[in-house]
């Protein structure tokens, strides 16, 4: 008689217990990167009332007979199932499209989330609003992501400054016309820098005269005159292919000199002015861009993310964290879009993964249990108070 009593207790608890996870859900169904979780109900030990026996000559074999226990809450998972995107335009949301935590430090501890819904603090470090969790990553040195060396806090300051580069090469490209008339002369330049970032103009004199083209070129300081250039007959620059100016080597060896069309213009070269950084965008991979206002672009750092064997043996932490548990493994920690790590879009937050109308559902089979169960427990009343009553 007692047994359908805690039978009953227990179906009550385990029931309220789905009943709470429910509920944490639907409450959730707005938090940004939220996971629901599920309840799964396992029976207790049962009770043998009568062992099986095996068959005999003569006679059959029977079977156990067993009275059930109860039933227990096995375990709440949680469902991982990417969420919907949610389009913001701001810059500093982002949106994991597959697997992967972004990674976060709040003191000496290391949490791993789906929310990317990250701002800045006074410092310039990119953080979780409410938490103050500080994401982690590479920073770059000048421009350039070592990904193997430790994780640091990911700042982007407001006035940081790209580095000025002094220019060392310098290349020009295209076509004299081998049939330009005499005395025909062409004027290009190309901006150079020192290591302080200031630019000075390199101006090369291309003059056309009976015997062919000749050159000099200043640099508004320094003045060489390379002399004059002949070309191969498969009308590739034989020479002089480079020369030097200023400490700036130009190479001239891509010119040709075929008739009739003139193309001639600066190529590229290697040095930039010092820029200050006016805005940043987020690539696919992870890296944060900068734009500075030398008009270039620069790496500035790139988000970490981690990867899991087992998701769902992690622990969830409160605002949207979760740590490292005993089940899930250790965080596989690398860039995006690697390792089976997913991909990363700027200007979108991912919605929480809740869908309503199974929670609405779940919220009605549980409630169904919970009132079954009390009505187990009022029915083993009844029939105690029956067996009380047979002594008046």
């Amino acid at each position: 008689m007692l047994r359908s009593l805690f039978s009953g207790i227990s179906g009550l608890r385990s029931h309220q217990t789905m009943l709470d996870v429910t509920g944490n859900n639907i409450a959730n169904v707005n938090t940004t990167g939220f996971k629901s979780s599920q309840v799964q109900f396992q029976d207790t030990l049962s009770q043998v009332l009568q062992n099986g026996g095996g068959a005999q000559d003569g006679t059959g074999g029977t079977n156990p007979a067993q009275v059930g226990l109860g039933v227990r809450v096995a375990g709440i998972t949680t469902n991982f199932t990417q969420g919907a995107s949610q389009s913001t335009g701001r810059s500093t949301d982002m949106m994991i499209q597959g697997d992967g935590f972004f990674v976060v430090r709040k003191g000496p501890e290391t949490f791993y989330t789906r929310a990317g819904s990250f701002d800045f603090d006074a410092t310039g470090q990119m953080v979780l609003p409410g938490e103050g969790a500080i994401v982690q990553g590479w920073a770059a040195v000048n421009g350039v992501i070592d990904t193997n060396s430790p994780l640091v806090d990911l700042k982007v300051p407001a006035g940081t400054v790209m580095a000025a580069v002094q220019t060392t090469q310098a290349s020009f490209v295209g076509n004299l016309p081998a049939d330009a008339a005499d005395g025909t002369v062409l004027h290009r330049t190309i901006s150079a820098y020192d290591s302080t970032g200031v630019e000075r103009e390199i101006e090369l004199t291309f003059t056309r005269s009976a015997t062919g083209w000749s050159l000099a070129a200043t640099d508004g300081t320094a003045t060489v005159a390379p002399g004059a250039l002949t070309f191969n007959a498969d009308g590739s620059l034989a020479t002089p292919t480079t020369f030097a100016i200023g400490g700036v080597d130009v190479d001239l060896s891509t010119i040709t000199g075929f008739a009739g069309i003139e193309t001639l213009k600066a190529g590229a070269q290697d040095g930039q002015a010092a820029g200050t950084l006016l805005s940043f965008a987020l690539g696919a991979d992870g890296t944060i861009t900068g734009s500075f206002s030398n008009g270039l672009k620069q790496a500035i750092g790139r988000i970490a993310l981690g990867g899991f064997t087992n998701p769902a043996g992690l622990e969830k932490a409160g605002g949207s964290l979760f740590r490292t548990g005993v089940n899930s493994g250790p965080a596989q920690v690398g860039t995006a879009g690697t390792g089976g790590r997913g991909g990363l879009a700027g200007g979108s937050l991912e919605m929480s993964n809740v869908d309503l109308s199974s929670e609405f559902t779940s919220l009605i089979i549980a409630q169904r249990g919970f009132q079954a169960n009390s009505r187990v427990i009022t029915t083993s009343d009844e029939v105690l108070q029956e067996l009380v009553n047979l002594k008046r």
